[in-house]
């Protein structure tokens, strides 16, 4: 089998981005265009993977780590061509090498393997597409009886009748590595920008008399370069209707498929029903029957079956158990683990903790550092304290606990199985077994004390 390389092309600037982060630099669906380009890359499963950087060196370098990139410096920016003579000594002979590009970040892995497929070792591949409006994009030229491509004119060089030509050339293309290193370095910079284009090379083969194949994206937006601020969100909004088609002919209930963002992967179940402007990030899975209301942001989460998220919830690094109910305004920090039928209400906060299975916490609570038990009942205001201004310390909730509204337990802190917490109380030692404990001062009323008034003015 012939060996594949693949080059992305990620120099740029990105001048009309308007910002100081290299434009590959630039996330969509919660990635960096480049990231989007190389997860692809990779998948073809090629011997090597050159990607050639010159504004943002080390920014782009730390964007992407793995030992299978080559990262190539082109100190000046002469165009495509002159970028990929810079990888030439990084490609052996033999072999065939697929170029990418750093700004077009979702092209498809059937799209590549399509068009590799309709290579042959001495065959040259473009990756064209057929556009209403092709301005600003190099034509594709055919010989009017064969049909065969016989050049690419970019958009600043066409005449008045190239310009009406509609086959547009994507930027991808497949090139035997022999093609590379003879025919590159004899490409010219003789046109408006001064640049070597590496369509030129094409022109070269045809000379040469050597087949130009070509082959078609699925999808007009697969090939879509980001250029701008306005591109890039309209390539945002494109990938995520995109998705939710996907999750809506998997059966996923999504009450408007126009406001969901999909940053990362999203695997569902069965039946589940996801409600509006909801945010997923990272690695998020949603089992059978699960509910998640308006407004949630899920980060890295498993929830199991039957489990309803109330609106506005914030859950990150935590794993559900079945059938739990969460929110509405909840918050669920990293290192979080919920067992089966647990109930975080609203305006509770719980942070690196394990709650067991048919324990409560409704209302305007903070559990961090804890390990609770079966069965226990959280009162309204409650607060595990397990900050001590230097060091974080546990609190263990042992099983069938009541706690009493507006209590403090002082980490590190144990309350034993059974107990009663009455409210108010500040607890500091460990409390007895299915006893009642509780801590507060004597009520007290200081006579003629007044109240403090602002001045009148």
């Amino acid at each position: 089998m012939t060996k594949l390389n693949v080059v992305i092309l990620a120099a740029g600037e990105g001048k009309r981005m308007r910002s100081s982060l290299p434009k590959v630099l630039h996330t969509l669906a919660g990635r960096s265009l480049l990231m989007h380009v190389t997860k692809t890359a990779r998948l073809l499963s090629p011997e090597k993977i050159c990607i050639v950087i010159g504004h943002g060196v080390e920014k782009v370098k730390q964007s992407i780590k793995g030992n299978d990139l080559t990262w190539v410096l082109q100190e000046q920016q002469l165009g495509t061509g002159h970028a990929l003579m810079q990888t030439l000594p990084h490609l052996e002979r033999d072999g065939l090498t697929l170029v990418l590009y750093g700004d077009v970040p979702l092209i498809r892995i059937h799209t590549l393997q399509k068009l590799i497929a309709k290579a042959e070792e001495k065959h040259c591949v473009l990756l064209t597409a057929v556009i209403e409006n092709p301005l600003g994009y190099g034509r594709i030229v055919r010989d009017t009886e064969t049909g065969a491509i016989k050049a690419i004119i970019e958009q600043k060089d066409t005449s008045a009748e190239q310009q009406e030509i509609h086959e547009i050339n994507t930027g991808i293309m497949l090139i035997p590595n022999e093609y590379l290193h003879d025919w590159l370095p004899k490409i010219k910079n003789k046109n408006m920008q001064n640049e070597y284009y590496l369509t030129d090379i094409i022109a070269l083969l045809v000379k040469q008399d050597i087949q130009v194949a070509s082959s078609q994206a699925a999808n007009l937006w697969e090939v879509m370069g980001i250029n701008n601020k306005s591109q890039l969100a309209a390539l945002e909004r494109i990938y995520q209707r995109d998705c939710a088609d996907k999750l809506l002919h998997q059966g996923v209930s999504l009450m408007d498929p126009s406001r969901i963002d999909i940053r990362g992967e999203l695997i569902c179940g069965s039946d589940v029903e996801i409600d509006i402007d909801c945010i997923f990030e990272g690695n998020v899975k949603l089992d059978d029957f699960v509910q998640i209301g308006a407004h949630c942001i899920l980060k890295n989460v498993k929830v199991a079956a039957d489990t309803t998220i109330l609106p506005y919830s914030l859950i990150e690094n935590t794993e559900i158990g079945e059938n739990c109910k969460i929110g509405p305004y909840a918050r669920i920090r990293p290192g979080t683990k919920l067992s089966n039928k647990v109930h975080i209400g609203n305006f509770v906060e719980v942070k690196n903790s394990q709650i067991a299975s048919g324990s409560k916490a409704n209302h305007l609570s903070y559990i961090g550092d804890s390990i609770v038990g079966k069965n226990v009942n959280i009162g309204a205001g409650t607060i595990t304290c397990n900050y001590d201004g230097a060091n974080k310390h546990q609190t263990i909730i042992e099983d069938d606990v009541f706690i009493g509204s507006d209590t403090q337990l002082i980490a590190p802190v144990t309350i034993s199985k059974g107990s009663t917490i009455g409210a108010g109380s500040t607890i500091t030692r460990e409390t007895p077994e299915g006893q009642l404990t509780l801590s507060r001062s004597k009520q007290v009323s200081i006579a003629g004390w007044k109240r403090p008034q602002k001045p009148k003015v």
